[in-house]
This record gives C-alpha cells, sequence and structure tokens, in this order.
C-alpha cells in the first residue's frame, strides 16, 4: 500500500478524513436503528439511536431524555440514552411517525 506523503494537489483532502470515509455504521436511508450497546461501559447498557438527520439530533435527544426521565449524550451523530429502555424508545419515535428498526441482539 502506498502512502502519499506529499501534494501539490491544492483541492487535495485526505481520504481519512473526508465526510464519506466518517459514515455511520449504517446506511442513510430514513430509517432510525436502535442498538444496545455495552462494550466499553462497564456493563452500564445504553441504547443508541443511529440515523437521525444531522439537524435533528440535538433536539431529538434532548426530546428523549426529557420524555423518558433519564441521562444521555449525543456523540459523532449517534444518540446514546441511558438505560435499557428500548421498547419505550421505540414506541416514542413510531409515534412521531418516524420507521424504526430494532438492530443487534
Amino acid at each position: 500500500m502506498n502512502k502519499l506523503v506529499y501534494s501539490t494537489d491544492p483541492d487535495w483532502q485526505d481520504p481519512a478524513t473526508s465526510p464519506a470515509a466518517q459514515d455511520s455504521l449504517f446506511p442513510d436511508d430514513g430509517v432510525i436503528r436502535l442498538r444496545r450497546e455495552t462494550k466499553g461501559r462497564k456493563g452500564a447498557g445504553v441504547i443508541c439511536i443511529y440515523g437521525v438527520p444531522a439537524k435533528d439530533v440535538g433536539a431529538l435527544a434532548k426530546q428523549l431524555k426529557k420524555q423518558l426521565g433519564t441521562g444521555g449524550a449525543v456523540k459523532k451523530g449517534v444518540i446514546e440514552i441511558q438505560g435499557d429502555r428500548l421498547a419505550q424508545i421505540q414506541t416514542l419515535l413510531g409515534k412521531a411517525g418516524l420507521k424504526v428498526k430494532q438492530v443487534g441482539g
């Protein structure tokens, strides 16, 4: 594999930092995906929400945290809600008219 050391092209962008390289795990097809994760959290479970449009991530995270009465965060465009509240999140998003899909075990 060749590694680029220097380029004289003024429009050149590093492929590792381009937006295409920072895609999420799932396709951007309008479906919101819910996944329970515990890795790297010392066994504490969180529900990760993928596929939310970038402009709506903050508002949706705030709304879900308020309605569920729990904590959470937004990391790299992924909403993390603390606790095992998969069914509750799925019904709330479904009532809001969003297509929701559960992925993973």
